[in-house]
């Protein structure tokens, strides 16, 4: 169900029937040659929407800016900062609160931004805890990621316009996706960026990480139904429990 599409006098009688709302979180930055800008908020969007469906719930207008500081250098990347991310969530978490939800799960599509979802949540859960927030970046990917890849992972937890998010992409919004122009970047990037601030630009020039020429929309299906299913789960659990 679309938030922005319900009428005020209908949605305050519709809220008491679903609880679950739902938010795509994205971002704006550089996605090499073969993806666009707004990967990351498509990705998101089109999660939500399909989570929705399985538990009921409504979608909320996506927030389509993200936390984009390692990718800032980067035409067309456009960052905010974890501050600003975290005090827009935390009101618009206090006004759905007021509204009448309970449940609340931000799909986030850009991992830049998860600090400051884990960080919104625990404030709001501190004012109201009662109110039951998820932050959810595709949940259980990493054990089906590492079976069906045909490339090494480059890093333990990024990925990024490569073999697996370009397969995410080809299932939810192939239009989107130009393979005749998908890269092969095999960056090498240091275990310093693990603990030190470090500019992507300083391992990568195409933010390419990985082979996006080994992308199918099959991997992207395994991926994508796989954290849906672990989506829904926690969600209808979480339903179950507040009644």
């Amino acid at each position: 169900m679309n938030f922005a599409l319900e009428n005020s006098f209908e949605i305050g009688n519709k809220i008491t029937k679903s609880s679950i709302v739902i938010m795509p979180i994205g971002a704006v930055e550089a996605h090499g040659p073969h993806l666009p800008l707004c990967t990351d908020t498509i990705l998101a969007e089109r999660l939500a929407c399909r989570l929705a469906e399985k538990v009921a719930g409504f979608v909320l207008p996506a927030i389509s800016y993200g936390q984009v500081w390692s990718l800032r250098d980067f035409p067309g990347s456009i960052s905010i900062s974890n501050e600003t991310l975290i005090r827009l969530l935390v009101e618009i978490g206090t006004s759905l609160y007021k509204q009448g939800f309970r449940i609340w799960a931000m799909v986030n599509g850009h991992l830049g931004n998860q600090i400051a979802l884990k960080e919104a949540a625990r404030i709001l859960y501190d004012q109201f805890p009662d109110f039951k927030i998820f932050y959810f970046f595709y949940p259980g990917m990493n054990k089906v990621v590492n079976e069906i890849r045909e490339t090494e992972t480059i890093h333990s937890v990024y990925f990024h316009a490569c073999e697996i998010e370009t397969s995410i992409m080809l299932y939810l919004a192939e239009e989107y996706v130009d393979m005749s122009r998908a890269i092969c970047d095999i960056p090498n990037i240091d275990e310093e960026a693990d603990v030190s601030p470090t500019p992507w630009k300083t391992f990568t020039q195409t933010a390419v990480l990985g082979d996006a020429t080994k992308a199918t929309k099959e991997k992207g299906k395994i991926i994508v139904e796989t954290a849906l299913n672990k989506m829904a789960y926690m969600l209808r659990r979480a339903q179950n429990e507040a009644i």
